[in-house]
């Protein structure tokens, strides 16, 4: 069952140091762009994840093609992907050992949830965490 409790997502965000954010945009205009840039104001270390851009920057970071490339250890998987796509972006965030998947708002797909939970990641679906950070009162990264 994914976290709908404020104080379980409060603790995740706040257990949170490095967060892949698959569907990232170089685009200024779209949300990805914004979110990844609130991500890393508030002390996050944001890695882009988009096949489109592999290899351009985004907010100073590296565009990777696929979670399967990413050297450091992921605590969450920003998923900004249509929910038909999101399973694919779940289960990559399975296959590297991600702590937990995180599906924007508007994006839902409960078997791809269910299947992370079976590996033991948290799940977070249909919200955004720059919303729910300034929301629950998250305190910066350190």
């Amino acid at each position: 069952m994914p976290l709908d409790r404020d104080e379980d997502i409060k603790a995740l965000l706040e257990g949170a140091r490095t967060i892949a954010l698959v569907g990232a945009s170089d685009r200024p205009d779209r949300a990805s762009n914004q979110v990844m840039a609130a991500l890393q104001g508030h002390g996050y270390r944001v890695i882009p994840v988009n096949p489109q851009i592999t290899g351009e920057h985004i907010h100073g970071e590296f565009v990777f093609r696929e979670l399967s490339q990413l050297g450091d250890p992921i605590d969450i998987v920003d998923i900004f992907r249509r929910s038909a796509d999101a399973g694919a972006a779940v289960d990559q965030a399975i296959a590297i050992g991600a702590k937990a998947v995180w599906m924007q708002l508007g994006v839902v797909d409960d078997a791809a949830a269910a299947r992370a939970e079976a590996a033991g990641l948290q799940v977070v679906m249909d919200r955004c965490p720059k919303i729910e950070i300034a929301r629950l009162g998250v305190a910066p990264v350190a």
